[in-house]
């Protein structure tokens, strides 16, 4: 790992949180701002994740590919409760089979998994950046994610109003309609 990889993986942490920060700010969410994805600061987290810095993608792809897995996602994962992979166990399936299921997540971490993802998709797609990014990067992972149906619907129509009607619009829906219930 070199010196500049350290240093562009921290600023790129810190960039993503204070995003983050920013959106949870404008829903009402202050803690949730405050504390969003404090893990990466971690050892277990920030060494591996300034290993294999990229810039335009999460360093969890890289080690993945290199390893099989992602160690600093395993211990992310399971101590950030906006992201779906926390919220599984195992139950009934909709088929009548017991395996892995989604466990629908409480509205407040589905619009911080909005404002997670929202900021992500602003940092790694950069200048080229469209409102539509982070719903086409919820299709494209649909297909192979364990989400509970009530979650991902109400994630789908979160991206879909920011992709449709624009930020602005979306911020108001998440923050008068989902949180206010």
């Amino acid at each position: 790992m070199t010196i500049l990889r350290f240093f562009a993986h921290l600023h790129t942490v810190n960039h993503h949180r204070a995003l983050v920060c920013k959106y949870c700010f404008r829903l009402g969410l202050y803690w949730q701002g405050l504390t969003h994805d404090l893990s990466k600061y971690s050892p277990q987290e920030f060494w591996i994740g300034a290993k294999y810095y990229r810039g335009d993608r999460s360093p969890n792809d890289a080690e993945r590919r290199e390893k099989g897995y992602s160690s600093a996602w395993i211990h992310h994962k399971s101590r950030n409760r906006h992201h779906l992979e926390y919220w599984t166990d195992y139950g009934q399936k909709e088929d009548g089979d017991f395996g892995v299921v989604g466990v629908e997540m409480p509205v407040k971490y589905v619009a911080e998994m909005f404002c997670d993802r929202y900021a992500a998709s602003r940092i790694y797609r950069g200048a080229a950046f469209e409102n539509a990014d982070p719903w086409r990067f919820f299709q494209h992972s649909k297909s192979h994610t364990i989400l509970n149906s009530k979650t991902s619907d109400l994630l789908e129509t979160m991206l879909t109003r920011l992709k449709d009607e624009g930020e602005d619009a979306a911020f108001a829906y998440i923050r008068n309609e989902v949180l206010k219930k």
